[in-house]
């Protein structure tokens, strides 16, 4: 937590990020997610909730956005992500992990790319002071029916599948295997989580796990610091204030 609240408050322009410090400001942020992830006013909690910090975006002052964040070193296995894919593997990692779980903007905000692209750059100035090597959580298709995603689902298998050297294994028994289509039908569109992700150099498991809880489809999706394109980084330090 002081590593994370050493990082924040950051402010660019009309958006700030900081750590929800109050009761209230956390209710704000889980009146957020339920919002954003059920389309319906409620409250998004679960047991992992109590012991993450959890981030709000604000722009003019409203809560724009919210993600909360997990820092660990030898433990990727036992977060949010771990209920649903083997991460074994990646409790080898060598550098700090950091898991990022329900990153949602609100729904009233339509495609604002400056939140986002802001809460980026306050994740690259956390990964900074944590010194982390790897970035990673679980990025949702809304829905439940995999023929709906297909065609996305198809282009994650064929551009976007995580190396060898940090296999993701299956524990889910709601797998939908990555279909091989190389003509399947529908746009496939990333949802704007997992576009930002691959523009770093991210990489998925080769399966994603349909969550009946939520209502999604969601996919392992993991960024190695070390791999960001150096034109990528440069930009997003600059962003953070960090050169």
């Amino acid at each position: 937590m002081d590593t994370i609240a050493a990082a924040l408050p950051f402010a660019r322009g009309r958006i700030r990020v900081r750590l929800a410090g109050t009761e209230a400001e956390r209710e704000a942020c889980f009146a957020l997610r339920h919002l954003a992830f059920h389309g319906r006013a409620g409250r998004d909690v679960d047991g992992f909730d109590a012991d993450w910090p959890q981030i709000m975006i604000e722009r003019d002052g409203e809560l724009a956005g919210t993600f909360r964040l997990r820092l660990s070193h030898g433990e990727a296995s036992g977060g949010y992500a771990g209920q649903f894919y083997d991460l074994c593997a990646l409790d080898a990692f060598p550098d700090a992990v950091l898991e990022l779980g329900r990153f949602c903007l609100a729904p009233t905000l339509g495609p604002d790319s400056d939140v986002l692209r802001v809460g980026w750059a306050a994740l690259a100035r956390i990964v900074e002071a944590a010194n982390v090597g790897l970035l990673f959580g679980c990025s949702s298709f809304p829905g439940t029916d995999p023929a709906r995603h297909r065609a996305a689902l198809a282009r994650l298998g064929r551009d976007h599948a995580g190396p060898a050297a940090w296999p993701v294994g299956r524990r889910s028994s709601h797998i939908v295997d990555l279909p091989c289509d190389e003509a399947a039908e529908g746009d496939g569109a990333f949802p704007p989580l997992l576009r930002s992700y691959f523009q770093m150099g991210g990489w998925v498991s080769d399966h994603a796990v349909i969550d009946p809880d939520m209502q999604t489809i969601h996919v392992f999706t993991a960024v190695e610091i070390a791999r960001i394109p150096p034109v990528r980084a440069r930009a997003l330090r600059a962003l953070a204030g960090l050169d």
